[in-house]
């Protein structure tokens, strides 16, 4: 039975005129009738238009079983909120997403529900006492789409609503009767989706401007099967990037129907500004990061626009955001930052700093909790460590702020930093010989210290990344939260590291630095500072992995640091002693 004969016989059910089940359905009068004289054809409808006992049974026979509820990602396009909340759990006209979608559910009888969770998961555990519902947990949210949260619920893709967390919908989207599968598509087309929707429910590939795809779908048990063999297939095959409705795609053929949803019934929550828009008054919008912006420029925060996730950082979490067709960047400390980091004595560099023309300009910067806000750097691209003219205008840049001497109070004193993140992880080192090759590092520390010409502020993060260039050559360091007092060698071999330079192109870069007047002691300074540069960033990754956070083959190569170049200087030193 298709959706507009299950629609009208519903509503039959209710006893409604034909002119009336014509508007209620927004169909024709004559489409009406020919929709009736089918049904009592197959015997739903007798001769005085009631229901048959065939179509009680119907609508017993299709009842939507259970839902479930995805709900396990970042939200990332939610910044600065997911820092507090996950996206379903945020609050829209007095209730949170995740519980009007349940109520809704309940509306229509639905009470078995499983939502899958994975950030911020404890947040949602008092669902369970609340609502009855089963949580199922997603161990891997941080490194797959959706696709894998849908998977580990699988087993119960049988006459089932598929939805995600995040969608509010003015009117109850669910239904008591449901027969073949469908998926919901908006009414805008969008240069995301390939698909379009037909007036009979068709859904046709197009190769751009598709109807925008909502997410939600109900799957009988046919459809349920297919689904569930495509998931384990996609799984499998290591499709991290996919999205669960991939499943639902061959080729250019779309797997079910579809069917259509007003654009001003229902909203999507992907964005700070998503909510403003729909709840102005949600609890929400009381953002500490957003409260701050508001300080600082002096604006309202429906004068913020454009709020977007830049690339996700090894230590903190920044978003982009306009005011006033300026753009700056925020940044939040990420998780566990407040161990690694003073941010009274970060406070201190960037009052050194600040007038200098190659640093960002910094519009606010707290000390107690290192929330920030800077101009965003404009045509600007990151230094390329593989690229020649970058690298000599980079390391132009270092050499001229270590030749500015500047002091500060606080000194980066890398053998207690190695110490500390050492002993922040709590465990054993993963690496079998990593006493042998901390032993090899420690041994370079005398002459370390013996051939150390000056000690001035340093960057310590000097890495490709925190170099940006603009249109005209002009370079500007950024992102000083690591820095203290040091040996400026110590930054030659930080970006060295970074860049993953092997022995040749680290000794390329030492030459740029120096303008090939490099003597031999202090190249092998630098050498030694590589291996104990690599043995406090392998510490510091295997602190942050404990946390969580895996920076895949950059911890490897770290450790690998420490291990060679501290052999490779200490076979120069018996050589020398020789």
């Amino acid at each position: 039975m298709n959706k507009k004969e299950i629609e009208l016989l519903k509503v039959i059910k209710e006893g409604t005129s034909q002119r009336i089940l014509a508007d209620q359905l927004n169909i024709s009068l004559g489409k009406v009738n020919h929709i009736i004289n089918k049904l009592k054809k197959l015997d739903f409808i007798d001769v005085n238009n009631n229901i048959t006992s065939k179509a009680k049974e119907y609508f017993v026979s299709h009842y939507p079983k259970n839902a479930i509820i995805l709900a396990a990602g970042y939200g990332m396009r939610m910044v600065p909120i997911n820092t507090e909340e996950p996206k379903g759990l945020l609050e829209v006209k007095g209730e949170t997403l995740i519980e009007r979608l349940i109520k809704q559910l309940h509306e229509v009888g639905i009470q078995n529900i499983k939502i899958v969770v994975g950030f911020m998961k404890e947040h949602y555990e008092y669902l369970i006492d609340k609502y009855n519902v089963k949580l199922i947990v997603n161990s891997h949210y941080k490194d797959w789409n959706n696709i894998y949260s849908l998977f580990l619920a699988k087993n119960y893709i049988s006459d089932t609503y598929i939805l995600p967390c995040d969608v509010w919908f003015k009117n109850n989207p669910f239904s008591t009767v449901e027969d073949e599968s469908w998926y919901l598509f908006g009414e805008e087309h969008v240069s995301g989706s390939n698909w379009r929707v037909k007036n009979n429910g068709n859904v046709r590939f197009n190769s751009s401007n598709g109807n925008k795809m909502i997410g939600l779908a109900y799957i009988n048990e046919i459809q349920g099967e297919i689904i569930s063999k495509r998931l384990e297939n996609k799984i499998n095959k290591e499709q991290r990037t996919s999205f669960w409705e991939d499943a639902l795609e061959d080729k250019k053929d779309f797997l079910l129907s579809g069917k259509i949803i007003a654009d001003d019934s229902h909203t999507e929550i992907n964005s700070y500004e998503q909510l403003l828009d729909l709840d102005s008054g949600s609890t929400h919008l009381k953002n500490d990061a957003i409260e701050i912006i508001e300080q600082v420029l002096k604006v309202n925060k429906k004068d913020i626009h454009n709020i977007h996730t830049l690339k996700k950082g090894m230590t903190n979490r920044s978003f982009i955001f306009t005011v006033n067709n300026k753009r700056y960047i925020m940044r939040i400390p990420g998780e566990g930052t407040d161990k690694l980091i003073d941010r009274k004595e970060e406070y201190d560099v960037y009052q050194k700093v600040k007038t200098e023309p190659y640093t960002e300009k910094i519009l606010y910067l707290n000390p107690d909790n290192g929330y920030k806000i800077s101009e965003f750097l404009e045509n600007t691209k990151n230094s390329d460590a593989n690229n020649f003219q970058d690298v000599k205008n980079s390391m132009s840049v270092l050499r001229q702020f270590h030749k500015q001497n500047y002091q500060v109070n606080h000194t980066f004193d890398i053998w207690k930093q190695i110490d500390f993140y050492e002993n922040l992880r709590n465990i054993d080192s993963a690496y079998r010989d990593y006493s042998e090759t901390k032993n090899n590092v420690l041994k370079l520390k005398k002459f370390i210290e013996s051939n150390i010409d000056r000690w001035s502020l340093c960057h310590i993060d000097a890495n490709s990344d925190n170099f940006l260039i603009d249109q005209n050559e002009n370079v500007f360091l950024i992102d000083w939260e690591y820095a203290g007092m040091q040996d400026p060698d110590l930054d030659i071999a930080m970006y060295a590291i970074y860049a993953g330079y092997n022995k040749e192109k680290i000794d390329e870069l030492i030459d740029i630095y120096y303008e090939n007047k490099c003597k031999d002691n202090i190249r092998h300074k630098i050498y030694a500072y590589v291996a104990v540069g690599g043995l406090l960033w392998s510490n510091w990754c295997e602190y942050k992995q404990s946390l969580g956070l895996d920076f895949g083959e950059y911890s490897i190569a770290q450790y690998r640091y420490a291990k060679e170049y501290s052999k490779l200087v200490l076979k120069y030193l018996e050589k020398k002693n020789d």
